[in-house]
């Protein structure tokens, strides 16, 4: 019988950006942003706080676009300040290229796998899906999963009994499939 496992994001990732202020390279941003129109263009900013020292940066969204160029919805949503826009944004790799930045997802995930009723069984296939693309090991959900550490996961790859389509020892954010033979 094939398991379904879920990653899930718990909260927005914190922004990796070296700070002016401080030593700090963390900036943790809560769905805030900044709105300046200048007549006919607007710029739009995603604002982040150090965690440091409570320093703010801009993640620049819009630059000098021209209003009428612009999605209503996205000027709405970015004036009431809509924590979903603000993830979808912090997904898009144009915007996080542009701003020079990367993400840091350590502790902004949790991976359901609906139970333990798998644990006993000899042999188990699980469907892992993303909910959001959260790039993390493969090796490490599968042994979070299953309860095992992670030089047992990887032993068991190794020697075969643990096997998928995609490479285990990388990073990955696609849905992917499983088998654990124990």
């Amino acid at each position: 019988m094939l398991e379904n496992w879920v990653v899930v994001p718990t909260c927005l990732p914190l922004v990796r950006r070296r700070c002016h202020r401080c030593a700090s390279e963390r900036f943790r941003t809560s769905g805030k942003f900044r709105v300046n129109a200048h007549h006919k263009l607007i710029d739009v900013w995603l604002l982040a706080l150090c965690t440091g020292c409570g320093a703010t940066t801009k993640l620049t969204v819009l630059e000098r676009a021209n209003v009428r160029g612009v999605r209503p919805e996205l000027l709405d949503r970015a004036h009431a300040n809509d924590p979903v826009l603000a993830a979808e944004l912090l997904g898009d790799p144009v915007l996080l290229r542009r701003n020079r930045v990367a993400l840091d997802w350590d502790g902004a995930w949790r991976l359901d796998t609906g139970g333990t009723g798998h644990l006993d069984r000899e042999v188990i296939d699980v469907s892992v899906r993303f909910a959001a693309p959260v790039p993390v090991r493969p090796l490490r959900l599968i042994a979070e999963g299953c309860r095992l550490s992670r030089a047992e996961a990887e032993r068991l790859a190794e020697e075969g009994r643990l096997v998928s389509a995609v490479r285990l020892t990388g990073r990955t954010a696609g849905d992917f499939t499983f088998t654990l033979k124990r």
